[in-house]
Order: structure tokens, then sequence, then C-alpha cells
């Protein structure tokens, strides 16, 4: 890739940076707000651990299916456009949740918050390359950390909170964050319109050209790339271990350490903490490592050190097993700026974006549920754990792939030799 000059991060893109980041604040508010609180909402709604672990699995399916169909829909109307649907999608969700009167409500509640989530997941890597081509590593970092900030802060409010006011305004009030992060897009959609106004004007043309968006044949082409597996797997690591972690480690640390359920719901604000730190330090470890293997083998270690310690002495330093298990997820922030770093173009990180976020979460997905059906018949956590450690020590393989740089468009050898339609890639 050729190199680029950075340009101070304000020069002429700071509203971006602002919806950027405030997206980034909204993406994890929903994930960790429930497990803490689950005693209030057994009050008032029926929720047994099946139900628990369904809402548990949410997450990583609606990411999933986001994934899928995300990029093209950012095709069709366009990154800003696209971003813009899916906060108030995010917003209603949280209201809906919040205003539940049974279990059908929660969960369709749940579906539509973690919908739009989903949705604005598939974007950032390509907003980012979008408007900081230049900035990279360090846009990446900004949001990764207020990722982590948005995981830890909502576990660590849920049951004071839901103690206080009720559990209803505790998860309804990140509604109102949501629509927060609306403000700065809607500008830059009126600048962007103002400009395609100016450039129509200028060039006599009765409509500007719309800013690329990623190109149908990578979007079918891109399932050959071996890069794009690779990424895929250490990124469906991370999210199988986090999502387990956000419905089941209160309970799991509240039977086998002994805890109260405030400490659990600390100890899981701690588990999300932990990822500040790594979002603060590994997109930048990652863009100026030849080798990005060497972290992704670093996660893989800590997330078993963690669980080891969860089994074998529990109610012993139980923090220090549990910053280790959060100290796994620093492969999502690595995989995050990988997206862009193994792709030359704009068109590349959506369609990379797009398949390692919905093949990912696809995988993801089965981790609360498959851990909820392995502590239900066992009995215990002995078997759930050596499952988490066992997915662990399996993704060493794609972390070894990724060792050395490789970009997706030189793999999936994309020319005009090789037509493909879209509908036909699906």
């Amino acid at each position: 890739m050729l190199d680029i000059q950075p340009l101070p991060l304000w020069a002429g893109r700071a509203t971006a940076l602002v919806g950027i980041v405030l997206v980034a604040l909204n993406l994890r508010t929903a994930v960790a707000a429930v497990s803490p609180i689950v005693e209030a909402i057994r009050v008032d709604i029926a929720l047994d651990g099946v139900g628990l672990g369904v809402i548990g699995a949410l997450p990583p399916v609606a990411f999933a299916v986001s994934g899928l169909i995300g990029a093209l829909l950012a095709r069709r109307i366009g990154l800003e456009r696209t971003v813009v649907l899916s906060i108030l999608v995010m917003a209603a969700g949280h209201l809906v949740r919040a205003l539940a009167g049974s279990y059908v409500g929660l969960l369709v509640g749940t579906v539509v918050v973690f919908a739009g989530i989903g949705v604005a997941n598939i974007l950032l890597p390509p907003l980012v390359k979008r408007y900081f081509p230049d900035r990279i590593g360090l846009v990446t970092t900004v949001y990764a950390s207020v990722m982590a900030i948005s995981t830890a802060v909502p576990a660590a409010l849920a049951a004071p909170v839901a103690g206080s006011a009720g559990w209803r305004l505790s998860l309804g009030i990140w509604s109102v964050l949501a629509f927060a992060s609306l403000l700065p897009w809607l500008v830059v959609l009126v600048q962007h319109r103002r400009e395609r106004g100016l450039a129509a004007s200028a060039l006599e043309y009765d409509e500007a050209p719309e800013l690329p968006e990623p190109e149908a044949r990578l979007l079918g082409s891109i399932w050959h790339s071996r890069t794009a597996w690779a990424l895929t797997l250490i990124f469906a690591l991370s999210g199988f271990h986090a999502y387990t972690a956000f419905a089941w480690l209160p309970q799991m640390l509240i039977d086998v350490a002994g805890v109260t359920p405030v400490q659990a719901g600390a100890l899981l604000a701690l588990f999300g903490i932990v990822g500040l730190p790594c979002a603060l330090i590994v997109p930048v470890l990652a863009s100026r490592m030849r080798n990005v293997g060497v972290l992704v083998q670093i996660g893989i270690a800590a997330f078993v050190a963690g669980y080891l310690g969860l089994m074998l002495v529990p109610g012993t330093w139980t923090a220090l097993w549990v910053v280790l298990a959060g100290l796994g997820t620093m492969l999502f922030p690595a995989a995050l700026v990988l997206i862009n770093l193994r792709t030359r173009t704009a068109d590349g990180s959506v369609a990379l974006s797009g398949f390692v976020q919905g093949v990912g979460y696809t995988i993801a997905l089965v981790g609360p549920i498959l851990v909820g059906l392995l502590h239900e018949t066992s009995g215990g956590w002995s078997i759930p754990l050596m499952l988490l450690i066992g997915t662990a020590l399996a993704c060493t393989v794609p972390g070894l792939m990724l060792r050395r740089p490789a970009f997706v468009e030189d793999e999936v050898e994309l020319d005009d030799r090789r037509p493909e339609r879209l509908s036909d890639a699906l």
C-alpha cells in the first residue's frame, strides 16, 4: 500500500470522529445490562435458565445476521445513512426492552436492539478507513477503547440503578445515549448533501456521484480468502468467550467462588474493563508488528490461564482469574484493526468486515447456549470451563496463519475475467 501522509484528526472530519466515538460507546451497552439484574427482572417476568441462555445467545445471533446483510445495506443506501438507520433501531430496542411486560416482549426488544448494534458493528471499520485512512491504528484504538468502556459501565451500573429506580430504567436509560449518537451523523449527512449539490452545480450534472461502496464481486469472492477465514476464526473465538461471560460469568462466580450478586456484577464489570488497556495498546501494536500472530497466542494463553484458575482454585485470587480471562478478549481489537490492515481498499474493508463479523458471530452464538446446556446437564461448571479451554487452544492454528501480512484482495484475485453477480454470490 502507498504511504499516506497523516493529517490532524480534526482536518475536516471532526464530526465523523465524534460520530464514530459515540456509536462505539453504544455498541456494548445492551450486552452486559441484563445478567447483573436477572433477579430483579424475575419479579415481573418469568425468566428461567433456558430463557436467560437464549437472551445471552441473541447478541451474536443478531450480529451474525446483521453482518451478512450490513455490507449489502451499506452498498445500497451508503455508509452514513446505514449508520443513522442502525442507531434508530438500537434506540427503539432499548425502549422496547424497558417497557416489556412479558418474556416475549423482552426477547423482541433484545432482538431489535442487537440488530441495530450488529449493523453498526459492521460499519465502524470501513468508516475508519473512509475518513481516517492515514490514522487507522489510532482511530481504531480510540473506538475499541470506548467499546471496552461501554462493556464495563452497564455491568457496573445495572444492579445499583435497578435497586434504586427499577430494572426498567436500568435497561431503558441507554436509549438516551443512542439518540445522542444520532446527531453527528445527521450533521455529516447534511454536509454530504450540500457538497454533492455544489459539485452537481459546478459540473452541471443532474446528480453528483456517490462515494464508492463495496464491490459486489468482492462480497462473494471473499469466501475464498485464507486470511479472511483465519481472521474470522480469531474474531469468533473472542465473541464465543465474551458472550458466554456476559451470559454466565456472574452465575458461575456465585456458584464456584461464593461471591454475592453485587460482587459478581462488579467482577463482570472488571472482565469488561480489562478490555480497555487492550483496546488502547493492541491496535497500535498490530499496526506496527509484522508477526501479529504473537498477539493472538498471548490472548489464547490468557484465556486458558483464567479458566484454569476458575476451575481449579476459584475461591482464591478470583479477581486475577477474571482479569486473565478478560485479557483474552484482546483478540477482539486485534481483529478489528486487522480488518483494515489486511485490505487495500474501503470496498475490501466493508466486504471483510461483513464476512468476519457475520460468520464470526454465527460461530460465537453457540457459546452461551452450549455452556448453558453443559451446565444444566452436568450440574457444575467444570465441563463448561473445559470446553472454553479447548476452543481457545484450537485457535492457535488460525493465529499462526495470521503471522505474515497478506491482503484479501490479492488472495481472491479479483479481475474482469471473473464476473460475478451479487445475487449469485449469495
